[in-house]
């Protein structure tokens, strides 16, 4: 595939030179410190796009010979355009591809530029670590938010975290404000919400034990993400689904499973498979550069 740049910016920025689905050299981090989450948040998208090549420039293989550049945001990303970011709501309407290839000229000269979902990069990283990319891979990321990521990567919003999997007028907790989202009942944000006096953790954990109105939940938690998945199959047909995130830490497999079952009964999409899974910022940044490079024929 060539020598590119996989970028990752979300919570912070990350950089590295990928080569062979493999991070060459070292990672550069915006800020170093992953603990610091909210640095990015309010902050300008040229100035953003000026720090994302300021990393670049501290990449010592990015010197010569570089062929494209691949990065990942939150939010709808379409052509090269941020159309919609609620975690990195100063970002909504910017030419972000325009803005990094002008940051760059002066640099590195022309290189080819491609902007992504953050999940679309998580999917294509797994699928060029696991050896798929033949074949379709869809990954939901549970954290504050719910993401979904597709590989191959086809144009198209997929914000399918925000899919409707009740009809209950009362399930207001998503972040954009709609009701009856998956991410209004799996975002922690959203968890947090729903239960003021405990954390998620501390939900799961009394579930465990029997409190009945969190053992309720649980049941919820993960009929929504059936639910959610369920659609996906239907609509995309069945294939291999991965769990990554901070929250993945909470999904109990056979029971996902056994929700699936009561969903999907149609013999020919019953293929499907589960696995949760390590996914972070060098797989997204991997998965960056091979979108980026199929982008642009490489």
């Amino acid at each position: 595939m060539g020598k590119g740049i996989g970028v990752l910016v979300a919570d912070r920025i990350t950089a590295a030179v990928i080569v062979d689905h493999k991070v060459v050299g070292p990672i550069r981090s915006f800020p170093e410190d992953p603990a610091i989450s909210e640095a990015l948040v309010g902050m300008p998208a040229e100035v953003i796009a000026a720090r994302v090549v300021e990393e670049i420039k501290q990449l010592p293989d990015a010197v010569g010979g570089v062929e494209y550049l691949g990065v990942g945001f939150p939010g709808i990303i379409r052509h090269n355009v941020i159309e919609d970011s609620p975690n990195l709501q100063q970002l909504k309407g910017s030419w972000m591809g325009q803005l990094l290839t002008d940051a760059l000229g002066g640099h590195f000269g022309s290189i080819p530029v491609a902007c992504f979902n953050d999940a679309d990069i998580v999917a294509a990283g797994l699928a060029a670590r696991r050896d798929h990319l033949d074949r379709l891979i869809r990954v939901w990321t549970l954290g504050n938010g719910i993401g979904y990521g597709r590989y191959p990567h086809r144009e198209g919003v997929w914000e399918a975290g925000h899919s409707v999997v009740t009809l209950d007028p009362k399930e207001r907790y998503c972040g954009c404000g709609g009701t009856g989202h998956l991410e209004g009942i799996m975002g922690q944000r959203a968890m947090r919400l729903r239960f003021m006096d405990m954390e998620p953790e501390e939900i799961f954990e009394r579930a465990a034990e029997g409190e009945a109105r969190c053992v309720d939940f649980v049941k919820l938690w993960h009929r929504a993400l059936a639910a959610g998945t369920a659609t996906s199959i239907h609509l995309d047909g069945p294939g291999k689904f991965f769990f990554v995130g901070y929250n993945a830490r909470f999904l109990n497999l056979r029971t996902l499973g056994e929700c699936l079952t009561e969903m999907v009964k149609l013999t020919p999409l019953q293929g499907y498979s589960l696995e949760s899974v390590t996914g972070g910022e060098e797989v997204a940044m991997i998965g960056a550069a091979v979108n980026a490079s199929r982008w642009h024929g490489q």
